[in-house]
């Protein structure tokens, strides 16, 4: 699964979210998270081998969804002033999502580069480093999951609320453009059954 780029969750320093200081350094903005024991992990691993036939694909979504789901909470303390999630809101998801484009990896052009709409740069450009639009997608659906799994009613859960979906949509669309690529699903192409003979009269 796709996991936030840059983003060091491995980290035990705490985030700073005050809106005067900003960094570059990833390392510096990262997020403490919880670890579980070894018996704890052994029965998940056990659970998660009983109920899939591919464990080690599910191990990793949940193990990933824990992440993002600490780091999110984490987030959330950190605010100024702090936020309860019961309070939270799309704006704040929204919030959350451009806090991180400070550890994006994803080289998106602006209209005045001369490398914009060009798949392939041949030279390096000043253009600003982004969140790719297909990280944030996956991490939305997470963390989506993950609100209902703690108690969340369907109907409140912010990261599935309108404006949310308008930005991931507005981020896919402006990407495509400024970086030449397409993000459209190619369709799967049908098998073409053969055509059975009509039947001949008795």
């Amino acid at each position: 699964m796709e996991s936030i780029q840059g983003f060091d969750l491995s980290n035990p320093s705490p985030v700073t979210l005050s809106t005067t200081t900003t960094t570059k350094n990833p390392t510096a903005l990262t997020i403490t998270t919880t670890t579980t024991s070894p018996t704890t992990a052994a029965a998940t691993t056990l659970s998660s081998c009983s109920s899939s036939n591919s464990p080690s694909t599910l191990s990793r979504y949940e193990n990933q969804k824990r992440r993002d789901w600490n780091t999110f909470g984490q987030y959330l303390r950190n605010h100024r002033p702090p936020l309860s999630l019961e309070r939270c809101s799309g704006a704040h998801v929204l919030e959350f999502l451009r806090y991180l484009d400070q550890f994006g990896k994803t080289k998106v052009h602006t209209q005045l580069c001369p490398f914009f709409g060009h798949p392939n740069p041949p030279a390096p450009c000043p253009c600003p480093l982004r969140q790719a639009w297909g990280s944030l997608d996956a991490l939305i659906g997470r963390l989506r999951a993950a609100f209902e799994e703690h108690g969340g009613k369907p109907e409140a859960n912010p990261f599935g609320a309108r404006a949310v979906r308008l930005y991931l949509r507005e981020v896919r669309d402006s990407q495509a453009k400024a970086r030449g690529i397409s993000y459209e699903k190619k369709k799967r192409k049908r098998p073409v059954l053969p055509q059975l003979p009509p039947p001949t009269g008795s």
